[in-house]
């Protein structure tokens, strides 16, 4: 019996992104989400609340919370160019009046229902 294989173990995680760009939560939300496709995770990155704030065009590109990290523009840039994919809740987006022509390349607003898809098949949570 291989002790390191798990039936329930999975390659994606889901990152869910609640803060905005005045809290340093957001950076750590982006750090971790590098960190899992960095090591071959399939990361999603799901915006809610004041979450959606940090995916609109320009919101990030003056955010640095801590000087010893990179900015929020280059973590949320790197994630995306690595592959990792970006929904932002719906509600919380019309909420606000967002629509998905506010929201950097590649955002798309994505409903409940494809997270619950990917915890069923055994996505790891984050929450922040």
């Amino acid at each position: 019996m291989d002790n390191n294989t798990n039936s329930n173990s999975t390659d994606k995680t889901i990152v869910f992104l609640s803060r905005g760009i005045d809290d340093e939560r957001a950076t750590v939300a982006w750090t971790l989400a590098n960190a899992g496709v960095a090591n071959g995770q399939d990361v999603t990155v799901f915006a809610v609340s004041s979450g959606v704030d940090v995916l609109r065009k320009r919101a990030a590109d003056t955010v640095q919370m801590n000087p010893h990290d990179p900015s929020m523009k280059e973590l949320i840039g790197k994630f995306m160019a690595s592959g990792g994919t970006v929904w932002a809740c719906p509600p919380c987006s019309s909420l606000r009046g967002y629509t998905e022509e506010d929201f950097i390349e590649g955002v798309a607003i994505t409903g409940a229902g494809p997270v619950y898809e990917l915890i069923s098949q055994g996505a790891a949570t984050i929450c922040l």
